[in-house]
């Protein structure tokens, strides 16, 4: 929760004239019959200009009543902004049955808004003209309603014998003209649909509710950014590939295959990216499109959704949600299920593929370490290079100041880029590469060719007996050679020299299936990137000299002769001694870069090549899901990011520790669902590999205020720009660019029928270990956040529970065997805001129980938080079932305003979950 506020980034545009309007019937004449009717008003408008009728808005059905207070809204679509020419056509039907299909006409009136905004009391009561042009249909009253007034209406006056599935008391509209005057929002959300209700609370007064859902144009343009992240990360692993040099036959072989299966990646996302090109204008991909190839990396119905409360005596309260299609690879299926069990299961299989391939196996945390080293040396070689640069412009410049602050820098990002290669697979993967190159011939095979093939993973050229490889020898240049009869022997206790004829070679020891060869100096690598440390050590000892020669000369001179010793001072000494210096520097840098390279590239080919074809597929099946969570949580970021801009709590909150990110599944643990929701879990826990940053927008134009993605697959960065007044008002931290971590965490609870399945036949352990699981982190972020930020910081709840307590009980519900505990889904929702969270809901589509699940949420943050009378509580729960912003989800995604469910599906619904009568039927979802 949070709370609204007048607070623009932006100047607003020209004013408009903004109208909510309220209607009610008096004397309602059902024809032909005794009983009394079901009302509804369509209400639409008249173009002025082009004279021609545009049907705006329906109000939900009031049933058995002559008398019907609607207390129905409406606010203008902005093709047809309000003006006092304005002409407002409304039509009564009386529905003989639930739904709207079948109704008959009872009257009709038409006023313009001049005319009501020159009523007394802003209010018009018109008669009702039946089709025959006689005035006896009754009279319906039109009143302007102000959000944020309270006026005191006759709760008699509302049918209180209504029966309780019906609500009353929506207020329609498709269009918010507040939320256009906020033109932050212009880049990133659009096409908002808005309804607004009014309810009663436990003590009479009256409540004003307004749903907002919005498409979200990141749902295109993060995946499109993505798309092209791929592609160039694709094509420079296959440049690196190229660049490892001559390899033996078999190697090279794999190399080509390898770069061949890359080739037919990047083909097809460069076709899929033109494709994405094409499409203009869309910004949310329909339920129905699911499973189309060319859209497979868009989220499914991604929209959010806003519940913006207005109560009296109370700060307004906004509540928001985001809802997307569970994040699955839905065009390539789930018939041998989904990511988590094709991963455990490729790992599995890995090993054999490594010797069927005559790879050396290594296991995903090798994999990931050679991706994170190749990642570190691309982003601090160029960093040390120009930090290096900077010192000798400090230097020429004479600056003592200037040479100290780039020398913190430039020793600070050098320690760490020496760190991060001080590892034990760069150099175990330097001696595999060894191996690989042409003409390499072992101590064994020239004694016992026979046993050339025992080494498990590798396959050796055969060549010249007498050729010995070039080697570095400890204490020279690596670039010298070693004598023909000289071979450098390494094994897991330590490292000699034996000459030819002195003895035989030592047994050849494996650790972990990583070869340590007899011919290579394992010191060599030692020595390569020591020398970068020994290098910076020069370059401060160097500036500690000159700084200190610098000051002793100044100290020693006469005051009459220091003017002219200054003077005399050649201000470029100090760049040319330290020049030499600065340039070995770099050079290191560049050799230990050159070598790390090709050892971790050599790591990843291995990878690739026991991967062939599977790893390549379930690469491509990842990318696919990971697309669809990043462009669900770049949303949910941004909209949460505009909302907490002016609270200071939150914004600490989000500098020092990070956003947790909540989602709740609604997926079954049976059939194909099982295959999405372990698609689903894959994709989400790669969220961590996400990291958002702050930024000052070029210019104040919407266009420059389009979030960025950066980076590649093991760590992605998202840009998040704003205005530049807006951006100065952030804390020190993040204007300086500290990143902000998020902390996915999902929890699933099936609801459906297949579920009723799957928990009394089949097997629910996917879905305990998941809750359990993301228990565990959700428990280790409050930890982490009480730690690091006052709990005061976080939002105020008129529900007193304790964050503490809330925690211990989702974690019993967690461990408890119950069938379809949905409180689970409750309790980690309320965590989620308790703690400034950003919320999720999903299911296959984002269509059905989703919207059974938003609406149960609102409902209950209505009667939890803001007294909704418990009489009110299912009527309004119908009432946004029936008449909200989900129904008409549902219509943007299959042209039909009905839920896809049939009455034997809801049977097995817990009761919260089930939609009024008359809203579900069969329905292509």
């Amino acid at each position: 929760m949070f709370f609204s506020s007048s607070f623009h980034w932006l100047p607003p545009p020209a004013p408009t004239l903004s109208l909510l309007l309220s209607v009610a019937c008096n004397d309602l004449v059902a024809a032909g019959s005794d009983r009394k009717p079901n009302a509804l008003v369509q209400v639409a408008v008249i173009d002025p200009h082009k004279q021609h009728l545009v049907t705006h808005a329906c109000t939900e059905i009031v049933e058995a009543n002559k008398d019907p207070l609607f207390l129905t809204g409406m606010t203008f679509p902005p093709e047809h902004s309000a003006s006092p020419e304005t002409l407002v056509k409304l039509s009564v039907y009386d529905a003989k049955e639930k739904g709207q299909e079948s109704s008959s006409f009872l009257g009709t009136a038409t006023f313009s808004v001049g005319d009501l905004l020159r009523a007394k009391d802003e209010q018009l009561t018109l008669g009702l003209r039946s089709s025959d042009g006689v005035c006896t249909a009754g009279t319906v009253v039109v009143s302007r309603l102000k959000m944020g007034e309270m006026e005191e209406v006759d709760v008699d006056h509302i049918a209180t014998d209504i029966p309780p599935q019906k609500c009353p008391l929506v207020c329609e509209t498709v269009s918010c003209v507040d939320k256009e005057n906020n033109p932050l929002t212009g880049p990133v959300f659009k096409n908002p649909v808005c309804k607004v209700y009014r309810f009663q609370t436990v003590d009479s007064k009256w409540m004003l509710v307004r749903e907002q859902m919005e498409e979200c144009t990141l749902s295109f343009s993060i995946p499109k950014q993505l798309l092209s992240l791929y592609i160039q990360e694709d094509m420079s692993r296959v440049q690196d590939l190229r660049q490892l040099g001559e390899l033996s036959p078999h190697w090279d072989n794999l190399r080509k295959e390898v770069m061949t299966r890359y080739g037919g990646i990047i083909t097809s996302y460069q076709e899929i990216l033109a494709e994405l090109e094409k499409i203009t204008g869309r910004s949310f991909k329909p339920s129905c499109c699911k499973a189309q190839k060319s859209l497979e990396f868009i989220p499914i119905n991604l929209h959010t959704q806003r519940m913006m409360v207005t109560c009296p005596r109370k700060t307004d309260a906004l509540y928001d949600i985001v809802t997307v299609g569970a994040p699955a690879a839905h065009f390539q299926g789930f018939k041998c299920g989904g990511l988590q069990r094709l991963l455990s299961r490729y790992e599995v299989e890995k090993k054999s593929f490594s010797t069927a391939y005559q790879c050396i196996y290594y296991s995903p945390e090798h994999t990931a370490k050679a991706q994170e080293v190749l990642s570190t040396m691309s982003l601090l070689q160029p960093l040390i290079t120009s930090l290096a640069d900077q010192l000798l412009q400090a230097a020429q410049e004479h600056s003592s100041p200037g040479i100290k602050d780039a020398l913190k820098h430039l020793s600070d990002k050098t320690e760490q880029f020496v760190h991060t290669l001080k590892d034990e697979l760069v150099k175990s993967a330097l001696l595999a590469l060894h191996a690989a190159q042409p003409g390499y011939v072992s101590k064994n095979q020239k004694e016992t060719p026979a046993q050339s093939g025992q080494h498990q993973g590798h396959s050796h050229q055969r060549g010249d007996k007498n050729q010995s490889p070039v080697q570095g020898l400890p204490g020279h240049s690596p670039a010298l050679s070693v004598t023909e009869g000289t071979v450098v022997c390494n094994n897991v206790e330590g490292s000699q020299t034996t000459t030819k004829g002195e003895g035989g070679p030592l047994p050849l020891k494996h650790q972990d299936s990583i070869p340590h060869h007899k011919e290579y100096d394992e010191e060599e690598w030692d020595r390569v990137w020591a020398n970068v440390a020994k290098c910076l050590n020069c370059v401060i000892a160097m500036v500690d000299k000159l700084q200190e020669d610098d000051n002793s000369k100044q100290e020693k001179v006469p005051e009459q002769q220091l003017a002219d010793v200054i003077t005399s001072h050649n201000p470029g000494d100090w760049k040319e001694q330290l020049c030499p210096l600065v340039t070995r520097l770099k050079e290191c840098v560049m050799e230990v870069v050159e070598k790390a390279k090709k050892a971790m590239t050599f790591v990843l080919l291995q990878e690739a090549a026991c991967s062939i074809p599977q790893g390549f597929l379930l690469q491509q099946r990842r990318d696919v899901v990971f697309s669809q969570a990043l462009a669900a949580l770049a949303c949910g970021f941004v909209m949460r990011l505009y909302a907490g801009m002016q609270d200071e709590g939150f914004l600490r909150q989000l500098h020092l520790v990070g956003l947790v990110v909540q989602f709740e599944s609604l997926l079954s643990t049976y059939s194909e669902e099982i295959g999405m929701l372990e698609d689903m879990e894959v994709g989400i826990s790669d969220l961590q590999r996400v990291v958002f940053k702050i930024t000052e927008a070029k210019t104040d134009d919407l266009s420059d205020l389009q979030p960025l993605v950066c980076g590649r697959r093991d760590h992605f960065t998202i840009e998040v720009p704003l205005p530049r007044l807006v951006f100065q008002t952030l804390p020190e931290e993040m204007k300086e660019g500290k990143p902000v971590r998020v902390f996915p965490v999902l929890f699933n609870v099936g609801i459906n029928e297949q579920q009723t399945i799957a928990e009394r036949f089949g097997d629910i352990s996917l879905q305990e270990r998941i809750n359990q699981k993301n228990f565990e982190i959700l428990e280790a972020y409050y930890k982490s956040l009480s730690e690091k930020v006052s709990l005061e910081c976080l939002p105020c709840f008129q529900t007193q529970t304790d964050i503490k307590e809330l925690l211990e009980t989702l974690g019993q519900n967690v461990v408890t065997k119950k069938r379809k505990n949905v409180e689970i889904l409750w309790i980690a929702g309320t965590i989620c805001r308790r703690l400034n969270g950003i919320r999720f809901t999903s299911c296959k589509s984002a269509k059905d129980r989703t919207s059974m699940s938003v609406t149960l949420e609102q409902c209950a943050l209505l009667r939890d938080e803001h007294q909704l009378s418990k009489d009110f509580f299912i009527r309004a729960l119908d009432c946004m079932r029936r008449e909200g912003c989900r129904i008409e989800n549902v219509q943007k995604n299959i042209k039909c305003r009905k839920y896809a469910f049939n009455m034997l599906q809801l049977m097995a619904f817990p009761k919260c979950y089930r939609p009024p009568e008359g809203t579900y039927g069969k329905a292509d979802s």
